[in-house]
């Protein structure tokens, strides 16, 4: 038996340790670009070439920060960002919360489908739309602005209208029940009471689209010709070019312009990341 005890206890720890050994293999297969993101970014345009590559620097180069933040479009495209950020965020919280409220909190005859329905949208990949939406908007002359990226928040996307939905169900039916007894209408139920308890789903929300719209890069390349109306990501892509070459990308910079752009999101989430737990977590309480 103890035999037994034994050679069960020596397994326990031969499955515990390649457990383990997994786990550090994908973490550093994860943290690798990351690294060597760093790296680059300090070093010279000529020693980013080198070969064998040099993984250890004796002379960092963190003038390229220095650089990066002195280019005189670096702010332009950082305003830039913020009013993507602000407005997508504000539409999207205005709208998907009030087409989720309907569906989580009323009874009223198709209210099922109509939440399928909007669910299946979720199945429609954004590049099948774009063709489209490029023409009606090119109609409309709004064209190289922002209105094509700001103005669909506002209509709600389907994604956080599910969020909204499945946070909203979570709250007790007993609390509206009290509230018409006191005479509010179902808008005023919403605004004075179903809003200020969902704080952690509108939080996570807000976040979500925050770090979606300061990565996001697709969508600005179709709709915005001008370079003083880019954002980060965009702007980066073609703003740092060697000093009299034909267009040769200073690779250093692109480097270090890459890492200073990664800082915010991390921070948003280390700062905000229970909340966002908290409200993922409670999308999934109830049906």
């Amino acid at each position: 038996m103890k035999g037994k005890a034994k050679l069960k206890r020596k397994n326990v720890k031969t499955v515990k340790l390649l457990q383990y050994s997994l786990l550090i293999i994908v973490g550093v297969i994860m943290i690798f670009p990351i690294f060597w993101m760093i790296i680059n970014s300090l070093k010279t345009l000529n020693g980013i070439s080198e070969f064998p590559p040099k993984f250890f620097l004796k002379d960092p180069q963190w003038s390229n920060y220095i650089e990066v933040l002195k280019n005189p479009m670096t702010l332009a495209y950082f305003r830039n960002t913020l009013i993507l950020i602000i407005g997508n965020t504000a539409g999207t919280l205005i709208s998907s919360s009030i087409v989720a409220y309907p569906l989580a909190r009323m009874e009223f005859k198709g209210r099922n489908t109509i939440f399928t329905i909007i669910l299946l949208t979720m199945m429609v990949p954004t590049v099948t739309m774009i063709i489209p939406q490029f023409l009606l908007f090119r109609q409309f002359g709004w064209l190289d602005g922002f209105l094509p990226m700001i103005i669909p928040s506002f209509f709600a996307y389907p994604y956080n209208v599910f969020l909204f939905r499945q946070f909203f169900k979570t709250i007790p039916a007993s609390i509206d029940e009290a509230a018409k007894i006191d005479g509010c209408s179902s808008f005023e139920i919403f605004l004075k009471i179903i809003v200020p308890i969902s704080k952690p789903i509108f939080i996570t929300v807000g976040i979500l689209s925050a770090i979606f719209w300061w990565n996001e890069l697709f969508q600005p390349m179709i709709f915005i010709d001008s370079e003083h109306l880019k954002p980060l990501a965009l702007g980066a892509l073609d703003s740092f070019k060697v000093s009299g070459g034909q267009n040769m990308t200073a690779w250093n910079l692109q480097m270090a312009f890459s890492v200073l752009m990664s800082i915010p999101p991390m921070i948003l989430y280390i700062v905000a990341s229970q909340f966002i737990t908290t409200g993922i977590k409670t999308t999934g309480a109830k049906n």
